[in-house]
């Protein structure tokens, strides 16, 4: 269907000269000879855009600018004003007209300031959308929350997704930030192109620069063919550096140069490949705490400090435990096949009374605990963490609900994100903790759905 716009002037030359050229530009034009006429067109039919002068008999262009606005706030309007009304005109847009052409004026410029506001439109479209879609929904992208610190990290996402600027995702251990980075991602323009992920703080030094950038054959003992690095791989999308703050001081000067000039070469390699990558970074550190240490560069941080998004820790953002009590419990019950199981008071009252120092992450780990170690269709208190529950006691018994092989699952599961915390997050620490390869830890860490 062609756009509609009605036209509202008395001079006719002038009339019908614009109806003609917007006509020929592919528009379904409307028009009227006076703002009486004006008036009954607006209240009987739906336009997309009103071009009206302002001086008119009967109804000048500021009674059609309220009609309209009363009638249909979508509508656009553009006003055609002589120079002696530009102040009134100026005035009139911040009344909510468009914008306002001055005469005389050639046809082009009409049509520019049509396509304006069209393109304009299209894009406060696509915003309103986006800042309902996550209003609407106290989950996105499995970030869950309804309190005002929450809406506000909602509204940035939205708005830094669609923009190509570097964005750092601020927030002590477990709060979400990777699923912020998600969201970023999957909003972006980028959305149908690689999102690749690197935590820095669990990749070794000596292997940091072929990760990032790549290497040629014979580089070093076992490069046998020439490999990719994360930037190439990610070109046309996005990467995410996980744990920025724990990059190596050796390679931020490397890393820096790339961000400004948007080119890398591999180890060993002397051309230079040109990369079109949006970069998204995470840290729990304080960053100019640790240029104030001299382990991160100034220059860095604030090459990839332009749009900061700071997650709150959930002790001081509690409005929101229910709604993830919520949320968690309905997940684990379809998990475990569990979907009877109910949550006692004192249960509810203790995960509501918890500070959580491991954040929403550890709230999640308690939740499926519970559901785990339920029993009678019941969470009771005592199925919950001992930090949580306040009741010391020994390792609960679970074989007599759960299969052998779910036992086993669950206490190595229990016993890895232990490891996990102990060595803060640090996986190759995690895996001497263990006995086990950092080869072996990444996988049941996959298997197991540990974050």
């Amino acid at each position: 269907m062609k756009t509609q716009i009605l036209i509202i002037e008395d001079d006719p030359t002038m009339r019908l000269g614009m109806g003609h050229f917007l006509s020929s530009q592919g528009y379904a034009v409307s028009l009227c000879t006076d703002g009486s006429e004006g008036i009954d067109a607006i209240e009987n039919r739906q336009f997309d855009l009103i071009i009206t002068d302002i001086r008119l008999p009967h109804f000048d262009g500021f009674e059609i600018l309220n009609k309209v606005k009363a009638a249909s706030p979508r509508t656009g309007v553009i006003l055609i004003t002589g120079y002696a009304e530009i102040k009134g005109a100026v005035q009139a847009i911040k009344e909510g007209a468009f914008d306002y052409i001055a005469k005389p004026f050639p046809n082009e410029e009409l049509l520019v300031a049509i396509e304006k506001f069209f393109k304009f439109q299209k894009l406060e479209d696509e915003v309103t959308y986006l800042r309902e879609a996550l209003r609407e929904k106290t989950e996105f992208e499995n970030i869950v929350g309804a309190s005002p610190v929450m809406k506000d990290v909602f509204d940035r996402i939205v708005s830094v997704a669609e923009m190509d600027v570097p964005v750092l995702i601020l927030g002590e251990s477990g709060t979400g930030k990777e699923l912020v980075a998600n969201a970023i991602h999957r909003l972006s323009k980028r959305n149908d192109k690689p999102f690749i992920k690197i935590n820095c703080a669990s990749i070794p030094e000596t292997l940091f620069e072929s990760e990032l950038f790549g290497h040629e054959k014979g580089t070093f003992t076992g490069a046998i063919r020439a490999r990719e690095g994360k930037f190439e791989f990610a070109d046309g999308g996005s990467i995410f550096f996980d744990e920025i703050g724990d990059i190596p001081m050796s390679l931020q000067p490397k890393l820096l140069r790339v961000l400004e000039d948007n080119t890398i070469t591999r180890l060993g390699g002397n051309i230079p490949i040109r990369v079109d990558v949006r970069t998204i970074y995470a840290t729990r550190k304080n960053l100019r705490e640790c240029i104030s240490s001299g382990t991160f560069r100034e220059d860095l941080f604030y090459r990839i400090n332009v749009v900061p998004v700071i997650l709150p820790p959930l002790r001081e953002n509690k409005e929101d435990i229910p709604r993830l009590i919520e949320h968690f419990l309905k997940y684990f019950k379809e998990k475990y096949n569990k979907t009877d199981l109910s949550l006692s008071q004192p249960a509810y009252d203790a995960l509501l009374s918890y500070n959580y120092p491991g954040n929403v992450r550890e709230l999640k780990h308690a939740i499926e605990r519970a559901v785990v170690l339920s029993k009678n269709g019941v969470i009771d208190i005592r199925h919950l963490p001992d930090e949580i529950s306040g009741i010391t006691k020994k390792a609960p018994c679970i074989t007599e609900d759960l299969s052998l092989e779910e036992s086993i699952r669950y206490f190595e599961k229990q016993r890895i994100i232990k490891a996990l915390n102990k060595s803060g997050g640090k996986k190759i620490d995690a895996a001497k903790r263990l006995g086990i390869s950092r080869k072996v830890l990444w996988k049941k860490m996959k298997e197991l759905d540990i974050e």
